[in-house]
């Protein structure tokens, strides 16, 4: 009997081998793409600073991580967002393959090309000299002798410098392990450092928080920003990305999220940055407790009532107007006697009827207007009035704009000084140009306090009611 055994054994086998086959054929080979999809997740690095991804009024925001929300939607997936500020630790862990994409502000260098992929370039930058204001500026390569140059390690700088360095021997430079632009900035600032690099948008962002900081020249221009992403084969996942950026600047969708995130910048003289974060110390302080009880009260941001507060009267309760408005948030007369406001330099009553006025104003933009351009139409009509903001939105849509949308309609209202255009308008002649600065500085203002008070949306404590008493 021992002999049929063979016949079985062949037919064991052959089993097997069928099996084996059939599996393959059912399981057919994944893309990169397609395996992100089929997870339904994809890892993606970013940096906590102004420019990338931060926590608003609102949660997590930030331009990046607005782009990285809208790529993860275009593909079908959520987004797991893994800060990392260390740019060397952000291009080694995508060059190890342990996460699947960097969005972080990372500029393209011939040495990280050697390391990553990197996608379309969706931004330009320029990188910068930044010195103290007050300190000898340096017009030239030549100006630097005797200075060191202070940068990230692993960031694009330590790459021009080291670049620059080989060029002029009298160049000095050296490098920072583990911190961020901002500690670079608050080195320069406090006079820790002589000068640092940094890319045109990040000073751009970060100048308002240092007020002492300027650009001396430019070290490198025409850099692009881009995402990175592991060297591989397979560019199922690279293809996605580039088509995506096509289509977000075909859509309009980069030019929404620059003007959602910088196109309000600059605003701020260094005058005015410097006296606002001055006045944080000496008069915002005493009165949070008073803004987080009315900012809960109307379901309101408390940093984005202080910011409203501070453009009307620099936190100042007894502020009175050569036109005779006072207060906190500056009402008239006759506006404070619409709210039921009786003493307009108490500071209580002042805030809760300014933002019950604005919360109106918000109430009567149409609702088809999302946020936040309805909060900055809100702010404009709190300015100039409902009516010249809705003249001013006729002369957008007459001229081929947008008129829902507050960066077209910026454009438009400083037009309601001039009579060829006022002339046909229902509400006629209005100072255009001062709804567009007021809410400009509003929302630097906001930016501001956003990072000064980063997370800080707690409701107000029992000291609230003891600030009314004393006053």
């Amino acid at each position: 009997m021992r002999p049929a055994s063979q016949p079985l054994k062949f037919l064991a086998f052959a089993l097997i081998v069928i099996s084996v086959l059939v599996i393959e054929v059912k399981v057919p080979y994944l893309s990169e793409l397609e395996r992100v999809q089929r997870q339904g997740q994809i890892t993606i690095l970013t940096r906590n600073t102004p420019t990338t991804y931060y926590l608003g009024a609102n949660g997590a925001t930030g331009f990046e991580y607005d782009l990285i929300t809208a790529f993860s939607e275009y593909i079908g997936v959520q987004a797991n967002i893994i800060v990392n500020d260390d740019f060397s630790e952000i291009l080694a862990t995508i060059k190890a393959k342990d996460a699947h994409i960097a969005a972080a502000g990372i500029t393209i260098t011939p040495w990280r090309q050697q390391h990553v992929t990197f996608s379309d370039s969706y931004h330009d930058v320029t990188e910068l000299l930044v010195y103290k204001a007050g300190n000898k500026k340096p017009r030239s390569v030549e100006d630097l002798n005797g200075m060191i140059v202070d940068v990230i390690d692993g960031s694009s700088h330590q790459e021009s410098i080291r670049a620059l360095a080989k060029k002029h021997a009298h160049v000095e430079w050296r490098s920072h392990e583990n911190i961020d632009i901002n500690y670079m900035f608050e080195g320069v600032s406090k006079g820790d450092f002589k000068v640092t690099i940094a890319d045109s948008i990040d000073f751009q962002m970060n100048r308002r928080f240092y007020p002492g900081l300027k650009s001396a020249m430019h070290i490198s221009s025409d850099k692009k920003l881009a995402w990175a992403l592991p060297k591989t084969k397979d560019t199922s996942l690279l293809d996605a990305v580039n088509e995506f950026m096509r289509a977000a600047k075909q859509n309009g969708l980069l030019e929404r999220l620059e003007e959602k995130h910088y196109q309000h910048l600059p605003a701020l003289s260094f005058a005015d940055a410097y006296t606002f974060r001055k006045h944080i110390k000496t008069r915002l302080h005493p009165l949070i407790p008073l803004f987080k009880k009315v900012a809960r009260d109307k379901n309101l941001d408390w940093r984005f009532l202080a910011a409203m507060s501070y453009q009307e009267s620099h936190w100042d309760p007894n502020a009175t107007s050569p036109t005779g408005v006072r207060g906190l948030m500056m009402l008239t007369q006759a506006t404070a006697r619409q709210l039921g406001v009786s003493n307009r330099i108490d500071p209580y009553q002042s805030l809760d009827g300014g933002s019950t006025y604005f919360l109106n104003m918000r109430k009567r933009i149409p609702n088809r207007i999302l946020e936040p351009d309805k909060t900055w139409l809100a702010l404009a009509a709190y300015n100039v009035g409902l009516g010249h903001l809705e003249d001013a939105r006729v002369i957008t849509q007459k001229q081929g704009a947008d008129p829902d949308r507050w960066a077209d309609i910026r454009e438009y209202l400083p037009l309601l000084t001039q009579k060829k255009y006022y002339h046909f308008t229902r509400y006629g002649y209005a100072r255009g140009h001062e709804p567009v600065h007021y809410v400009r500085n509003i929302r630097n203002y906001y930016d501001l306090l956003i990072w000064e008070f980063s997370g800080d949306t707690e409701s107000p404590d029992s000291s609230a009611q003891e600030f009314e008493q004393s006053h």
